[in-house]
């Protein structure tokens, strides 16, 4: 009787005991379209996989609405324990202080270093004293697309019809001459009326000639001014040449280079999924391919950014909660494959120099591009969604379109700039 009642009590005991917690991670992400799809079947994965620590993701609007939401919530101390982060962002979040830093101790426990990734990647994420701020997932760029139908019979397709002999821009706009004898309504496609795509392709150029946005506190220094109006003239000339489309939005330029009125389209690496799927529809109606932006001024680099995951200021985080953070950045880092299915290219090059990666195309094409990707300049004007963003719209996109001289947007452009910078 008295061992039935022991084991009664026993039992009682244990049922009053709480199950066993697991870390509830909350999540803060921009990711819409494809991008989104990816992200939430890694939460997914992850989650399945750790059943101590549950992700918790919201995704937020993308660019200014976000970063505004990030700040507000700092501020008052609600932000999230994670998030995603632009690394063009970083300068202007470290003025508003909304990042912890991550340290060495932090990577350590995500099974990480510094080491693990590409050198400008890093860079971009640190602060001027070269601490951390934020963990690179990959480095995202434009490419240049091309479509072999137009350049058929020419000198630029090789014996595999992959695009070859364009070493500087004499050869790429005779390409574009060549395609628009064949027929190309639109020889290079890019969003003309659109202040991220005018601004990429602008700062593709510039960086190339060599070009310093910002040097010190002073916009567009020295004989950088010129350098500026070189790049816009170049871009202005197209335009003259009716080799790229006028005032277009990001969608119509998709179309026109998707539809197979374009020979080459100027845009980011996040479109390679739009390719792709279109390709296995059967719905594409040519062979297509993707490559790194040719040295068409004398450098061989290309805008870029990175996504990264970033800890927010002011989060309160226990030990624990901090350790099972960066288990969820160290274990999306080391399952990148996936996300590079987007077009991306992992920031981690264990995965970037994986065999697996290797085999993925056009990705694998394009990959050298990480190792002289040109970040925006460290400035809290530059970024996504900043005022050198406004200029690309307000400025850069009406003087190619004939509206000012190149000469007269540079100066414009850095008159503008510096007055924000002050």
């Amino acid at each position: 009787m008295l061992c039935r009642k022991l084991l009664a009590a026993t039992a009682i005991a244990l049922m009053s005991v709480p199950a066993f917690a697991a870390e509830n991670i909350t999540w803060w992400d921009f990711f819409s379209g494809g991008d989104g799809v990816r992200m939430k079947a890694l939460i997914t994965r992850f989650n399945a996989e750790h059943p101590d620590i549950k992700i918790t993701g919201t995704t937020l609007e993308w660019g200014v609405p976000f970063y505004t939401k990030v700040r507000t919530a700092v501020a008052v101390g609600q932000g999230p324990d994670m998030m995603t982060y632009h690394l063009s962002r970083m300068p202007l979040g470290l003025k508003e202080g909304v990042l912890d830093e991550i340290t060495d101790k932090d990577l350590a426990d995500a099974g990480l270093t510094k080491d693990s990734f590409f050198p400008a990647a890093v860079e971009a994420a640190s602060g001027d004293d070269g601490k951390l701020q934020a963990v690179p997932f990959d480095i995202h760029s434009i490419v240049l697309y091309y479509n072999t139908k137009f350049l058929e019979g020419s000198k630029f397709l090789d014996a595999n019809g992959k695009l070859t002999g364009i070493n500087n821009l004499k050869d790429f706009e005779e390409a574009l001459a060549y395609a628009k004898e064949k027929g190309a309504e639109a020889p290079v496609s890019y969003a003309t009326g659109d202040d991220g795509a005018t601004y990429r392709v602008f700062y593709t150029l510039f960086r190339q000639l060599g070009g310093e946005l910002i040097t010190g506190n002073e916009v567009l220094a020295g004989d950088n001014l010129q350098k500026a109006a070189k790049a816009i003239e170049v871009m202005t000339n197209w335009q003259t040449n009716e080799w790229q489309p006028e005032q277009a939005e990001y969608e119509a330029s998709v179309a026109l280079f998707t539809s197979g009125k374009s020979a080459f389209s100027l845009n980011g690496v996040w479109e390679v999924p739009t390719m792709v799927d279109l390709e296995k529809k059967g719905s594409l109606g040519y062979k297509w391919g993707a490559v790194q932006v040719p040295n068409l001024m004398g450098t061989q680099t290309t805008w870029a950014d990175s996504h990264a995951f970033a800890i927010p200021a002011n989060n309160k985080l226990t030990p624990e909660k901090r350790r099972a953070v960066m288990t969820v950045i160290g274990w999306m880092e080391k399952n990148a494959i996936a996300w590079a299915d987007a077009g991306h290219i992992p920031a981690f090059k264990p995965v970037a120099e994986s065999a697996e990666f290797k085999k993925m195309e056009p990705n694998a094409t394009y990959a050298a591009l990480a190792e002289t990707a040109s970040f925006d300049p460290r400035s809290s004007i530059a970024g996504v969604g900043s005022p050198i963003y406004d200029a690309a719209i307000n400025i850069i996109s009406p003087a190619i379109h004939g509206y000012a001289e190149p000469l007269a947007a540079a100066e414009q452009m850095k008159s503008d700039l510096q007055n924000v910078l002050k």
